[in-house]
């Protein structure tokens, strides 16, 4: 059995370095908003308001606390936002390919697999129409033999349909079907 990579980015590495500059984006944007908001909190000038608010405060954390918690906040409405909208670039085209394929398995093999034009997955779309049509090339040479079967049997020339029968045995056998 093989054993799989557990990290491999040369696989899809587009996709991959797609995923990963939205990720440090949003990473970055949440830190940047934090620490600005800190800043400009902690950078507020003390004057005699210090004197009238040094009783009730003792530490640091004190000040600080209502920043800690806006920044915190806002950085988790960033983060709830990007689960809720980033997965939809990446959902929606594998939906699509899943729905053409249900399509397919209910025996429309002249689907044609399509994405928008700016969605990911272009690729398997293309992988997927190659495939398919495969199938129905290889569909179009059964079908044609058949017809060539049942043209000899109608003349009458059985050493001919039976070597039609024969080379459709075989390319059967090429595509993985046994006899």
């Amino acid at each position: 059995m093989e054993r799989r990579k557990k990290l491999n980015l040369q696989v899809k590495r587009e996709l991959q370095l797609w995923i990963l500059r939205r990720m440090l984006l949003i990473i970055f944007l949440s830190i940047s908003i934090s620490l600005i908001l800190l800043y400009y909190f902690s950078y507020q000038e003390i004057q005699g308001s210090f004197y009238k608010a040094h009783l009730t405060i003792r530490h640091v954390s004190d000040l600080l606390l209502p920043v800690i918690l806006i920044s915190g906040g806002l950085c988790l409405l960033l983060g709830v936002s990007f689960a809720v909208f980033f997965p939809q670039k990446i959902a929606g085209p594998i939906y699509r390919i899943e729905q053409d394929l249900k399509e397919v398995s209910k025996g429309n093999f002249n689907k044609i697999f399509r994405l928008r034009k700016t969605d990911r997955f272009q690729s398997l779309a293309k992988a997927a129409n190659e495939a398919l049509g495969r199938v129905r090339y290889e569909f179009e040479n059964i079908n044609k033999g058949l017809k060539n079967i049942d043209i000899a049997i109608k003349k009458g020339d059985i050493s001919e349909a039976k070597r039609i029968t024969n080379s459709l045995l075989e390319d059967l056998e090429k595509l993985g079907f046994k006899k």
